[in-house]
């Protein structure tokens, strides 16, 4: 058999093991120099070898004073813990101070509120959707995804359908945020995102009804074996009453930041694994739900499957260090928030890319005759139909591209065609609308 991809840490006995730690308590922190909350995986590299198991226990014991039960156990009846030390709590802070504002105040430009409020939204959701999908699997481009969504077309193979999936699960979890979770409702979210494919032979809103299902670590271990199917129902309604019950630390409650909650609900539908297949799709809905349930609305413009897909190793890892330390769920809360951040960091990204284009755009459009009289959408189509020479443009995807009636996307449209920047053609019994080849030199003659 391989090699574990992830040691177990030496056991600490705190009666056993105080007086060999209490000389070494100044040593070590529950955190690095850098802040960082190592496993014994890494540690041990960073510390001379001859102490590395006296110190371990030196920061274990800290780790030990600082834990925080939050009142689910894993099937042997062990809590699950986390502590918060300081560099978790400057992330904390860091991504409160950013989801509490505006699209405008993390892209850094006014022109920023305006993409937030034209068309943001759906953009971005396509985009998590598209991701969250290619993060389990699916193959399909991303251009041919965000078309197929644009245009409402049917989806012609599995992947797309399961793009598809996600798409309807994050709208719905939008409109269901302000609910309280049930074990309905945790089905619900796993019909939707399974809903027409067949992988693992999965059941869509049906848990699973065998214990066959294993994860392993990469190298042919198991590194989980999720809990028997015959407790998950009992095991979800616990996970219910974790996400209901107030933790707002008010008239004497208990306090769980909402975003570490919303980060633990992830955690524990991918530790109970209660479905065939979607399990990772149900739990990443679950954590937008409670985002936003907590009011952290510009959690609906992040991508967080887009940061996972590119380290996918650092997202299972997280997992291992969890479940091989004491259930320290602290491991899994770094690496998420440590995600969130960097999907704000590419959600700024865009938002400026976007801001840069639209300013440039209209700057030219403020040299015509054209500048004055057309919108915020109609210059931001024609952005579109310079970078794309040819591209056809139809109403239903103008309408959800920008979150507008279909009626108000045709006069869009139809108004570009009126002052002859776009031209009309009929594809059947549609209208299509295309970019002309020659409409960037025919801003600049005017």
């Amino acid at each position: 058999m391989a090699k574990p991809t992830v040691e177990s840490p030496p056991p600490f006995n705190p009666a056993k093991d105080f007086e060999a730690t209490l000389p070494l308590l100044g040593k070590c922190e529950v955190t690095d120099p850098k802040g960082r909350y190592l496993h014994w995986n890494l540690f041990k590299w960073r510390v001379p070898s001859a102490k590395a198991t006296v110190l371990w226990k030196v920061v274990k014991f800290k780790r030990m004073a600082q834990y925080k039960d939050i009142g689910l156990s894993d099937v042997r009846g062990k809590q699950f813990v986390y502590c918060t030390p300081p560099s978790m709590e400057a992330m904390l802070y860091q991504i409160t101070t950013n989801a509490g504002g505006k699209v405008g105040a993390v892209g850094g430009t006014a022109a920023s509120d305006s993409i937030q409020d034209r068309f943001l939204i759906s953009s971005l959701i396509m985009e998590e959707a598209i991701t969250s999908a290619q993060l389990e699997g699916a193959s399909t481009t991303r251009e041919v995804a965000k078309k197929m969504l644009e245009d409402e077309r049917e989806p012609v193979d599995e992947d797309e359908r399961m793009i598809l999936n996600n798409y309807l699960l994050i709208k719905h979890a939008e409109q269901c945020c302000s609910e309280n979770l049930s074990v309905d409702m945790i089905l619900e979210f796993h019909r939707i995102a399974t809903s027409g494919t067949t992988g693992n032979g999965v059941v869509p809103g049906e848990f699973r009804q065998a214990n066959d299902i294993f994860i392993d670590d990469g190298r042919g271990n198991i590194a989980h074996q999720p809990p028997d199917f015959n407790l998950l129902h009992d095991r979800l309604l616990a996970l219910c009453d974790f996400a209901n019950q107030d933790h707002s630390g008010e008239a004497g409650s208990t306090f769980i930041h909402p975003v570490i909650k919303a980060i633990t609900l992830h955690f524990m539908i991918g530790y109970e694994h209660p479905f065939r297949d979607g399990n990772g799709r149900t739990a990443r809905a679950l954590f937008y739900w409670y985002m936003l349930k907590s009011e952290y609305n510009l959690f609906k413009y992040l991508s967080i499957s887009k940061v996972l897909k590119e380290r996918p190793r650092d997202y299972g890892l997280a997992y291992l260090y969890t479940e091989t330390d004491d259930n320290d769920l602290t491991y899994f809360i770094y690496h998420q928030l440590e995600t969130i951040q960097k999907a704000f960091n590419e959600l700024g990204s865009y938002l400026n890319q976007k801001a840069k284009e639209f300013e440039e755009i209209s700057a030219v459009l403020e040299r015509t005759t054209w500048g004055s009289t057309l919108t915020f959408i109609q210059k931001d189509l024609i952005k579109k139909a310079v970078k794309e020479p040819g591209r056809v443009f139809t109403v239903k995807e103008i309408a959800n591209s920008y979150s507008i009636s279909d009626n108000t996307a045709r006069g869009h449209l139809t108004k570009l065609v009126e002052q002859k920047l776009f031209f009309c053609s009929k594809d059947g019994r549609a209208i299509i609308y295309i970019a002309p080849s020659d409409l960037a030199s025919k801003l600049n003659k005017r």
